[in-house]
Parts: C-alpha cells; sequence; structure tokens
C-alpha cells in the first residue's frame, strides 16, 4: 500500500481524537492502534514478496514451527546477495515508512499513525532480540549471507529504531507514545493482563 494510502487511512482518526482527547474511547484507540501496527506488518511482509519476485525468486508461504513464513524461493547458498536482499527488505521499508512519517509535514498525532510507528518499532525491537536467532529469522539470515554480522545488523537497525523513538519521545504530537495517562490522570508505562 503506497504511504499516502496509509496516511490517508489514519487521517479521520487525527481529525477525530485531536492529540487523543478525552473522547477517543480506549476500545476506538486500541483498535485504531492495533490497525496501525498490522499495517506496519503487512507492509514488512509485502516487501519481502515485491523484493522476493524483484530478484528472480519466486516466494511461497509456509509454516515453520507452526509460524506463518514467507519463503524467498531464492537459494541463499548460490545467491547469497538476492537472499540478503529479500531478508533486509522488510525492516528497510518499516525503518523508510517510519522515517517518512517522522520527515514529511503533516497533521500528526493520530493513532493509526501511532500505530504504524509502534508497529516498525516493535518489529525491529523484536527481530534485534528475541527473534534475532531462528530457522527464518531476518536478521540470522542476513548474517548467514556474509554481508554483515549479526552484530553489524544490529547496530544499523537498532540506531534507526532509536533515532526514530528518540524523535518521537521529542515531539509534542506524540505525547504520551510510550505511556498513557490512565482515567484517573496517572501514568500508566507498562501492560497490564487481565483475567
Amino acid at each position: 500500500m503506497p504511504l499516502a494510502a496509509l496516511l490517508a487511512i489514519g487521517a479521520p482518526c487525527r481529525a477525530q481524537d485531536s492529540t487523543l482527547s478525552r473522547t477517543t474511547t480506549r476500545a476506538s484507540y486500541w483498535t485504531r492502534f492495533t490497525a496501525g501496527a498490522v499495517s506496519s506488518i503487512l507492509l514488512h511482509e509485502a516487501a519481502h514478496i515485491a523484493t522476493s519476485y524483484a530478484v528472480g525468486g519466486r516466494p511461497t508461504f509456509g509454516f515453520d514451527d507452526f509460524r506463518p513464513t514467507i519463503y524467498s524461493g531464492i537459494n541463499s547458498h548460490i545467491e547469497p546477495h538476492k537472499q540478503f536482499l529479500f531478508s533486509a527488505a522488510g525492516l528497510t521499508v518499516q525503518s523508510l515508512l517510519d522515517e517518512a512519517i517522522l520527515d514529511v509535514p503533516h497533521d500528526r498525532g493520530g493513532v493509526f499513525e501511532r500505530g504504524l510507528l509502534g508497529g516498525g518499532i516493535g518489529t525491529t525491537v523484536f527481530y534485534l532480540t528475541i527473534g534475532r536467532r531462528g530457522t527464518v529469522s531476518d536478521v540470522d539470515f542476513m548474517a548467514r549471507t556474509h554481508a554483515l554480522t549479526k552484530t553489524q545488523i544490529t547496530l544499523i537497525f537498532g540506531a534507526v529504531a532509536l533515532e526514530h523513538s528518540i524523535r518521537i519521545a521529542r515531539d509534542p504530537s506524540y505525547a504520551n507514545f510510550f505511556a498513557r495517562l490512565s482515567a484517573d490522570g496517572r501514568v500508566r508505562l507498562g501492560v497490564r493482563l487481565k483475567r
């Protein structure tokens, strides 16, 4: 989906919530935030598919230990450069989307947009921590091509995600991005699980 279409989807949310006004219900906030995060992740996967086709691969879909997986259709032993491009595409496109959101002048801070940014940063953090190893890990595959080491990949994508996080934290349009105010006015950090 083009960037303009993604921002257009989020635009009504921004107009309705006026930097997260009190009229935004908790349910509508999380619905729109989740829609943004899922859109970011789907863009990540679409980048893998598009890159596979662009370099002459034939992507297939399957499961690896019950996890849905996109396979490049590229022989990584014969064409490691193409495999590297395929593996790097998802995180690269998400980072570029986040960069565009933070750079392109527009009415900032909508809930959907926050979800897009959260999805991009969250996916990067996942792949650079617990998703760093594994049979279908993007980071592991990039390192196996010997173009970059896992440490170099972590430093590159981690630095970009950190820079985006700092920019978000310093921009008043994204107030309470990493912490939300509760109904009683207290700041809450973390995740609450209910039974």
